[in-house]
């Protein structure tokens, strides 16, 4: 029996990467998994294989930048499945900028997608959520909004929002009993981090294996955070900053 049987959960960003390990997790414990991103195909191939786990999975192509995407997003699972149990605001995205470059457009293009894509997933299933009298959501931000990196100013400041966002609404729907909770990742060896060559070698000149907290996280150490928080084990956390970073240096 898993700790998610029969949960309900919407998981945006779902197609790779953390988002993707989250939703296999999610569907290895029992619950039916919705995910969205802006490529349709991408994400029917994640929905596919929750498929083949026994567990049913929409995958709704979406740009959590457009309110009546969001929406709908939120809509077609209520739809579908008559609830809604557990949000993850997981799509973003940064772009490494030196701060007197950034322009307006790359500014507002990055603000949309990692902080006001995330305060409408929030906004859209909160509505449900307090309709319900229960729900848990859980916000991916990024140690960047703890203290900042500043060749992605951005980001870090748009992470920063999804901080404060998550504590507000905490302290706003504590009385429909809803968690809203917040992860901030570390460097993360998701398969696009791997692919721009920046992380250290696993193993020591001698041979020997580096010890596991001093290397980045990989996407399932997220994955499994944010399955306490999903399930009942976390039932009184809520308005909660939880870094995940091991002790790497370059996260310190």
């Amino acid at each position: 029996m898993g700790v998610l049987d029969g949960k309900v959960a919407l998981i945006t960003g779902g197609s790779r990467g953390i988002g993707k390990s989250i939703a296999m997790t999610f569907a290895e414990a029992g619950a039916n998994v919705v995910i969205a991103s802006r490529t349709q195909k991408y994400i029917d191939r994640t929905a596919v294989k929750i498929r083949e786990l026994g567990r049913e999975s929409l995958a709704i192509a979406t740009d959590v930048c457009i309110p009546e995407q969001v929406d709908n997003m939120v809509k077609q699972t209520v739809d579908n499945f008559g609830r809604l149990d557990i949000m993850i605001n997981n799509a973003g995205s940064g772009i490494a900028t030196e701060p007197q470059e950034i322009s307006i457009k790359e500014w507002n293009d990055i603000i949309a997608l990692n902080l006001t894509g995330v305060f409408l997933g929030c906004i859209a299933a909160g509505k449900v959520m307090i309709e319900q009298k229960h729900g848990k959501i859980i916000n991916i931000a990024s140690t960047a909004g703890v203290k900042g990196s500043p060749g992605m100013l951005h980001y870090s400041v748009a992470k920063a929002g999804v901080i404060m966002l998550t504590n507000n609404l905490a302290a706003s729907w504590a009385e429909h009993n809803i968690n809203v909770n917040c992860i901030a990742p570390g460097l993360t060896a998701t398969e696009r981090v791997i692919n721009w060559g920046i992380l250290p070698p696993d193993k020591n000149e001698d041979g020997t294996p580096v010890p596991r907290l001093l290397r980045p996280a990989v996407p399932k150490n997220i994955a499994d955070l944010a399955l306490f928080l999903a399930s009942s084990a976390s039932d009184h956390i809520t308005g909660e900053l939880l870094i995940i970073r091991g002790h790497f240096p370059w996260d310190r």
